[in-house]
């Protein structure tokens, strides 16, 4: 796939992302925002890799390289997950590299994915899941017309005995009236 923005494009994933999916799935840092708690071996990656050329009908799920016009670079990654083609929804989550951050990368590879979502997989709507105390990236889906749907209390665990709430944020299909 290849989607096109001002400073970025998405595209498919290939044999040769494997080092960078390997640094990026294996850093602690965001292991709090993936759900992640084990390691990735680059022996399930290549698995990974060899399977992402599946339909999203099929996989129920999708991710995609964010690179920059300019220079080809990766800059980040954009997932597509629970994919529901009976309820059309779906689930976004995005990660930018850290020296890619506070770039306009994030807003536009939401708003070109929303459009696949909206224009090529007909969904109703999209989702995210963000941790209340993410400000980054709930001002970025804020500002690419996710609303406020709730609030999961305690719902994922940071420490020993410490928890952070999950809110919930949507995206509806501005052409259609089911909401």
């Amino acid at each position: 796939m290849f989607i096109k923005a001002e400073k970025i494009y998405l595209r498919a994933l290939e044999p040769s992302d494997l080092e960078l999916l390997y640094q990026m799935e294996n850093n602690l840092s965001v292991w709090d925002v993936s759900n992640t708690i084990t390691p990735f071996s680059r022996d399930i990656l290549k698995l990974f890799l060899e399977t992402a050329h599946q339909d999203i009908f099929t996989n129920k799920q999708l991710r995609l390289m964010i690179c920059q016009n300019s220079n080809h670079a990766v800059v980040g990654t954009i997932d597509l997950f629970d994919f529901d083609p009976y309820h059309l929804r779906i689930g976004i989550g995005i990660l930018i590299i850290e020296n890619f951050r506070k770039q306009g990368f994030a807003h536009e590879a939401i708003k070109l994915t929303l459009d696949y979502c909206f224009n090529t997989l007909l969904v109703n709507q999209v989702f995210c899941n963000i941790s209340n105390t993410n400000k980054e990236s709930i001002n970025v889906f804020e500002n690419t017309n996710f609303v406020y749907a709730g609030n999961k209390k305690a719902w994922n665990r940071i420490g020993v005995n410490e928890y952070q709430d999950e809110l919930i944020y949507q995206c509806f299909n501005p052409k259609n009236q089911l909401k």
